[in-house]
């Protein structure tokens, strides 16, 4: 199964821009893919799209057979909650939460976080965080903000896992351990994994390369998954 994308059109603003022109692209279950592009190419806009968190213009996303695109709001709330983990360049992090209750966050809105506390500790281990539960995120560093930002997104097991300039606002060393999590989680677990990079070492840590220009696919070259 996977990510279909058909014919997707997207257009802003009141004298109607077209930011993208007709996406026709499959993600496989299991892949690691990264989406480049100059600024202003359409890649955030494609990658919110198929993440469900906005509506194309026209053109159909289906997701493992589901036709998201046509789902209602409450149906389509449910689907992400299930099936989807969300990275962004900023974290995002609740500033009143620990670490640990940031990380539940996903759980708590399905009134199961004691259930799922266990996990968000493994998660914090696994992440190099074991000193960090009942810290908050003023109390974290940028990298740290960051880790704990991909073990919410991990906390429901989710099958996809989209992620936009996840080290946008980090330095070289913390960037390369975040995006060599995604990697561990996309190797280890399958998870497929969806990011948005401007860094072209760091595109090359996917098995393919989607590369947007003026809005269309110029290129979705398969490279060689960089495990080192």
């Amino acid at each position: 199964m996977g990510i279909k994308m058909v014919n997707l059109r997207k257009s802003f603003g009141r004298i109607q821009t077209e930011v993208l022109r007709g996406i026709n692209e499959e993600i496989k279950s299991g892949e690691m893919v990264s989406i480049t592009g100059r600024s202003g190419s359409g890649k955030s806009t494609l990658l919110y799209i198929i993440s469900t968190l906005d509506k194309p213009s026209s053109g159909e996303v289906i997701i493992d057979g589901e036709n998201v695109s046509s789902l209602d709001s409450v149906r389509l709330h449910q689907f992400r909650n299930q099936n989807m983990g969300f990275v962004f360049q900023f974290h995002h992090l609740l500033p009143e939460l620990t670490a640990l209750e940031n990380i539940l966050m996903p759980a708590l809105k399905i009134n199961k976080n004691k259930a799922f506390e266990s996990r968000a500790r493994d998660l914090m281990l696994e992440f190099d965080l074991k000193d960090k539960f009942d810290h908050y995120p003023s109390e974290l560093s940028g990298g740290e903000q960051q880790r704990v930002a991909v073990a919410r997104a991990l906390i429901m097991s989710p099958k996809y896992i989209f992620a936009d300039e996840p080290t946008g606002n980090l330095d070289s060393i913390n960037g390369l351990a975040v995006m060599k999590f995604l990697q561990k989680i996309n190797i280890e677990l399958k998870t497929t994994v969806i990011f948005v990079t401007h860094d072209r070492e760091f595109s090359k840590m996917g098995h393919r390369q989607i590369t947007l220009v003026d809005g269309l696919v110029e290129t979705a070259e398969s490279i060689k998954l960089e495990k080192n």
